[in-house]
């Protein structure tokens, strides 16, 4: 039953990742202008030292956008084809279980990079996201490392044979 749950739990990563390259691929502008808005600065606290930070370059805004989606989408790849071998490996031995969760642990953990980097660390603190009311993500990119993070506690707990 535990394999099953960290199965079940590491498809639910995936299923979101799905969603989320989803709606960045179709709904493109929507979170576009969001990375803009950070970059830019324009809606931190009026005056604040640390506008020397802000990108004003539309360039640089599409190429810190595409490189979230394709880290997004690379971490959607990861996580489907590391449900696909723990699938795999659902009834053999421990070792094979145990063995098979090295492809989740890499995209778990480039869950949780891309959330606590590109958006609690440049987002939030380098570009002084938490001073924005509009474009701040702070609260989500939070949820997100502490929902992976979970699954990932989780699924590091290791298999033993014998195990409900």
């Amino acid at each position: 039953m535990t394999r099953l749950a960290k199965l079940l739990l590491l498809s639910g990563i995936a299923l979101f990742y799905s969603f989320v390259v989803l709606n960045n691929t179709t709904d493109f502008d929507s979170n576009y202008q969001f990375v803009r808005h950070v970059l830019m600065m324009d809606s931190t606290f009026p005056g604040n030292r640390g506008m020397w930070r802000a990108i004003n370059i539309p360039f640089v805004h599409l190429g810190f956008y595409f490189s979230i989606i394709l880290w997004e989408i690379v971490t959607m790849v990861l996580c489907w084809w590391g449900a696909w071998n723990l699938l795999r490996a659902l009834d053999k031995p421990a070792a094979a279980f145990n063995a098979a969760k090295r492809i989740p642990v890499l995209a778990l953990t480039l869950s949780m990079m891309m959330w606590l980097i590109a958006f609690l660390t440049v987002g939030a603190e380098w570009f002084l996201m938490w001073q924005s009311h509009s474009w701040n993500g702070q609260e989500a990119a939070f949820r997100m490392f502490a929902v992976v993070g979970f699954v990932f506690i989780i699924l590091l707990q290791p298999d033993r044979d014998g195990q409900a």
